[in-house]
């Protein structure tokens, strides 16, 4: 049996999913309330202070510029794999392998950071509320096992449990805002952020870059496509609500917070909790919605890791299923559960990856936050970066040889995504310039660490071989 024979014949996931229910997914996987609680103040902190909105701002105008082309492309691209596919069918095999081989280390590696911080996060609250202090390791495996089952059964499980964590992370930060903006700080409801002079007061470039972290995941809606009740229709409105929420939830909470504190102080208190000696988000709630509000946050904050970590090994275990049925990975790895109806054996293997991982960030004694989650995010951010500006390239040169696929379409298939390829080369400049404040190691191991994605690139296209893999069909 041929190799294409056993690609048109190989299995595939069934769902319902609905454009909220692929949203929920995505968005839980960017983790809103994790990125307020930390990556907000980085970039406030390190970057213009209270000018960060707009950092915000523009990484969601930068990723709504590259799904236009990313959306235009689905038609032609009826297979779940996101970025593996897109790349395939827009640049090749080899390269398509290349960028699968980046896709899995970029998500194994956030997923791994997460465990690590949820782990700390879990023994602070314990610690906090007067719990004895056990190893953060501890905490993060029974995380990773909740994960595995949930992982193994059929995707409309986590959707739910997603859907839950998210609907209350999000509706708490809601009332945050709300209350800020209706008993303001110091400075009153001021829209200081938005003025040239805050804007360019300090690194912009920073704040971009820890925005963009903020989005890792966002493109995982072409992951359940398989899934998706029309995917036709579905999954171009998914892509599209995912930035634009998890866009306008950034800016929105990221500006409400400099209003709470002040346009004047929100640089100093930022610097302060990246020091340890406060904490913005946890702090500024029990300012404006006291004690009992503190709490809830503390609480959801673990929830909201809890469903960015469950996300990403969803779109994990799909990955690795697409690859296992094009023969790239093993091929049990593209089986489907007769039961669950779920990559099954994916999710099993993915939760062993996990723990090794783990495991052995724990044996070494290494940091959870900044040793774990930072190396670990660090990594992903570059390996987003780059899966992005191969995809782009894969739009452009895919209408380019395919001119009665573009219907005409100048500005969705030309314009439009050469200003995403610009405005990726550039945040790619400012990741990798600024790398060693992503994962607060030295200049050698930062070096080490943002090659990581580079080198999955050129080994995967390297190693991949013709006949291995067959092109997706083009319509």
């Amino acid at each position: 049996m041929t190799d294409a024979t056993v690609a048109s014949e190989k299995p595939r996931l069934h769902g319902k999913l609905g454009p909220i229910a692929i949203v929920f997914m995505v968005v839980a996987a960017a983790a809103p309330l994790t990125v307020i609680g930390g990556n907000m103040p980085l970039a406030m902190g390190l970057g213009n202070g209270a000018g960060a909105p707009v950092g915000f701002a523009l990484a969601a105008l930068v990723l709504l510029l590259f799904s236009v082309g990313f959306v235009t492309m689905t038609p032609h691209v009826p297979e779940a794999g996101a970025f593996y596919s897109y790349v395939t069918v827009g640049l090749g095999d080899r390269l398509g392998k290349g960028i699968a081989v980046v896709a899995l280390i970029a998500y194994t590696a956030i997923q791994v950071g997460i465990y690590g911080y949820i782990g700390w996060a879990i023994d602070d609250t314990v610690k906090f509320y007067g719990g004895p202090q056990i190893p953060w390791p501890v905490y993060s495996f029974a995380v990773l096992a909740i994960v595995a089952v949930l992982g193994y059964r059929h995707i409309g499980l986590s959707a739910k449990v997603l859907g839950v964590a998210l609907v209350l992370e999000i509706g708490i930060v809601a009332v945050l805002d709300l209350v800020i903006v209706a008993d303001p700080g110091p400075a009153g409801v001021t829209f200081a952020s938005f003025t040239p002079e805050v804007v360019a007061s300090g690194a912009l470039g920073i704040a971009v870059l820890f925005a963009l972290t903020g989005f890792i995941g966002f493109e995982a809606t072409a992951v359940f496509r398989d899934e998706a009740r029309d995917p036709q229709r579905t999954i171009p409105r998914a892509t599209y609500a995912a930035v634009l929420i998890i866009g306008a939830f950034y800016a929105i909470t990221c500006w409400a917070f400099v209003v709470a504190i002040g346009p004047d102080n929100v640089a100093a208190v930022a610097q302060q909790t990246l020091d340890g000696n406060a904490n913005m988000l946890l702090d500024t709630t029990n300012d404006t919605l006291g004690r009992l509000g503190r709490d809830v946050v503390n609480v959801l904050l673990l929830t909201s890791l809890f469903a960015c970590v469950l996300s990403f090994h969803n779109v994990i275990a799909r990955y690795q299923f697409v690859l296992g049925g094009k023969g790239l990975l093993p091929r049990r790895l593209g089986e489907v559960h007769p039961g669950h109806q779920s990559p099954a054996f994916s999710s099993v293997v993915q939760t062993v990856t996990a723990t090794v991982i783990v495991a052995i960030f724990a044996v070494l004694g290494i940091d959870p936050l900044v040793g774990v989650f930072g190396s670990m995010a660090g990594v992903a951010t570059v390996g987003m970066v780059l899966m992005m500006l191969t995809t782009t390239t894969a739009v452009l040169v895919f209408f380019l040889r395919n001119p009665e696929a573009a219907g005409g379409r100048l500005w969705q298939t030309r314009i439009v995504p050469v200003a995403a390829l610009l405005g990726l080369l550039t945040s790619l400049w400012l990741v990798l310039s600024n790398f060693t404040l992503v994962t607060g190691g030295s200049a050698g191991l930062s070096a080490v660490l943002a090659a990581i994605p580079f080198t999955g690139l050129v080994l995967g296209a390297l190693l991949w071989k013709p006949g291995q893999a067959v092109n997706p069909p083009t319509s």
